[in-house]
C-alpha cells in the first residue's frame, strides 16, 4: 500500500490528475470533458479569477453554478474560518454556537414568517428534507413539481425533477410525485383541486431548464392556489438565492412568502458544502414539533461549525457590499448588451434572465440539404452539442469559464460572482462578439472546434 500525500497531490502535473481521474473516477466524463476541451486542471483562484499550471488566468462566469456569489476564496471568510479552527467541528450531543446564529441570520434574511432551519450539506440534501417536513405536516403523500425542473439528484430530489434523462436508470423512484408544465396556473389548480397534495416545488427562475422566467405573476398565483387548496408552497432558491438575481431571493420580486424555503451554493461562501431549509414554525410545529419526533430528520456534518461559520461570514459580505444592488446594475448592463447582440446574430436565438443569472439561448439549426444527408444526425447534434461549442470557444481562444444548462445543453448559463468587475463583463461581451461574428452558424463552429464530436 502507497498513499500519496497532500504535499506530493499538490505537486501532480496535470497528465497525471487526468490519468487518475480516468482510473479511480469517472472515466467518461473524463472523455466528455476532452472532447469539448474542457479538460483543465487548475490551480489557484481568487475572486472572479482562476489560474492554470502555467499561470494563465481565466475568468470564471460560471461562478460554481451559483455557488461563488462572493467569489473564489474570499480573503474575509478564510480569515473568518482562522477563528473556529479550534472549536469543535462535530459534536453532536451539544449546542452548536455557529449553527445557531446562523439560523438566526436567515430568519432576519428570508421572506416572510420563514423561522426554522435545518442544516445539511448540499442541496439536494436540502430539497430532500423539505420533501419530508412538507409530508409530515401535512399527513399528505402527493407533491406536484414543474416540468425542466431541477432540484438535485438524490432519489427524493431526482423525482421532483423535471427531465427524465436522469431519472430512467434509477425507476422507480418516489411514488405521489406529478409534474406541470412550467408558469402553468391551469395545470397546476387541477392537480391541486383534489387537496390531496402536500406541497408545490418550484424554483424562481429554473436554472438548469435554461434560465427560464416564469410569466408575471406567476409565482404570487402559485402561492395564493396552495393556500387555497391547503398544500405548502416550497420554493427552492438553491440557484437563486443570496442575491443572485437582483434581490436577496427571486421570489421577492413577487413578494412571495413561501412555507419551505431550500438554500445551499452560496450559503457556504465558496469555501464550505452546506444546504438547508428554512419553514415556518407553524409548518416546523406541526411535522417536528414534539420531543418524540424531534430527531426524525438528522445529519451527522449538518450545522458543522466550519460550515456555518463560512455561512455567517458570506452572509455578512453579502448584505454590507449590497450585493443584490450590484447584481441588478451590472445584469442589466450586461443584458443590454446581449440582447443588441441578438438582434445582430440569428444564432444567438435568445436572452434572458434577471441580475447576474443569464442563459444565452443558441439557434442550432442547419441547412435542410446536410441534414438530409446525415439523416437527421446534424441536427440532433447541434441541438445538443451547439452550446457546449461555445462555451468551448470561449475557454479555448478566450479563458473564460461557461457551461451549457444540464436540461436545456444549448442555454450557455451567466452566472459570475456578484462582486465581478465591469471590466471583466466588457471581456465577455466582446469575446461573444468575436465568436458570433467569425462563426455563422453550427457547421464552421463544429469543424473549428470540436471535429471530435461528429
Amino acid at each position: 500500500m502507497r498513499l500519496t500525500t497532500l504535499d506530493e497531490a499538490l505537486e501532480l502535473e496535470e497528465k497525471e490528475i487526468i490519468n487518475l481521474h480516468k482510473t479511480y473516477l469517472n472515466p467518461n466524463l473524463v472523455s466528455l470533458l476532452g472532447l469539448i476541451k474542457f479538460d483543465k486542471v487548475y490551480k489557484k483562484a481568487q475572486g472572479a479569477v482562476v489560474k492554470d499550471e502555467e499561470g494563465n488566468e481565466y475568468l470564471d462566469f460560471l461562478g460554481g453554478y451559483g455557488a461563488l456569489n462572493i467569489g473564489h476564496n474570499h480573503p474575509e471568510v478564510l480569515a473568518g474560518l482562522e477563528k473556529v479552527k479550534e472549536m469543535p467541528n462535530i459534536l453532536q450531543i451539544a449546542l452548536g454556537r455557529m449553527s445557531a446564529v446562523l439560523a438566526k441570520n436567515l430568519a432576519q434574511i428570508t421572506p416572510g414568517q420563514l423561522q426554522k432551519t435545518f442544516f445539511g450539506n448540499s442541496g439536494a440534501e436540502a430539497v430532500e428534507g423539505a420533501l419530508k417536513i412538507a409530508k409530515a405536516a401535512t399527513k399528505k403523500h402527493k407533491i406536484i413539481y414543474c416540468e425542466g425542473s431541477f432540484h438535485g439528484k438524490t432519489m427524493g430530489a431526482l423525482t421532483v425533477t423535471g427531465r427524465e434523462k436522469y431519472k430512467t436508470d434509477f425507476l422507480p423512484l418516489v411514488p405521489n410525485c406529478e409534474g406541470v408544465p412550467y408558469g402553468d396556473l391551469e395545470s397546476l389548480e387541477k392537480k391541486l383541486k383534489g387537496q390531496d397534495v402536500a406541497a408545490f416545488i418550484v424554483e424562481p427562475i429554473q436554472g438548469e431548464g435554461g434560465i427560464i422566467v416564469p410569466p408575471q405573476g406567476y409565482l404570487k398565483q402559485a402561492e395564493k392556489l396552495c393556500h387555497q387548496y391547503d398544500a405548502l408552497l416550497i420554493v427552492d432558491e438553491i440557484q437563486t438565492g443570496f442575491g443572485r438575481t437582483g434581490k436577496m431571493f427571486a421570489c421577492q420580486y413577487e413578494d412571495v412568502n413561501p412555507d419551505i424555503m431550500c438554500l445551499a451554493k452560496s450559503l457556504g461562501g465558496g469555501v464550505a458544502p452546506i444546504g438547508a431549509y428554512i419553514a415556518t414554525d407553524k409548518v416546523y410545529q406541526r411535522a417536528y414539533g414534539s420531543m418524540e419526533k424531534a430527531t426524525l430528520h438528522t445529519s451527522t456534518f449538518g450545522g458543522n461549525t466550519f460550515a456555518t461559520a463560512a455561512g455567517i461570514l458570506s452572509l455578512e459580505i453579502i448584505v454590507r457590499d449590497n450585493l443584490a444592488q450590484e447584481a441588478l446594475e451590472k445584469g442589466n448592463y450586461l443584458l443590454t448588451k446581449l440582447k443588441d447582440m441578438q438582434r445582430k446574430y440569428s444564432m444567438l436565438k435568445d436572452v434572458r434572465g434577471k441580475g447576474l443569472m443569464i442563459g444565452l439561448e443558441l439557434e442550432g439549426s442547419s441547412s435542410n440539404l446536410l441534414n438530409k444527408l446525415t439523416g437527421g444526425t446534424l441536427e440532433n447534434l447541434s441541438k445538443e452539442y451547439f452550446g457546449s461549442l461555445v462555451a468551448g470557444k470561449l475557454l479555448k481562444d478566450y479563458r473564460i469559464i461557461t457551461a451549457y444548462t444540464l436540461n436545456n445543453p444549448n442555454v450557455i448559463r451567466i452566472e459570475p460572482p456578484l462582486n465581478i468587475t465591469h471590466e471583466q463583463i466588457d471581456k465577455l461581451i466582446f469575446a461573444l462578439e468575436k465568436i458570433f461574428s467569425e462563426n455563422k452558424g453550427f457547421i464552421k463552429m463544429a469543424l473549428s472546434n470540436a471535429k471530435n464530436i461528429f
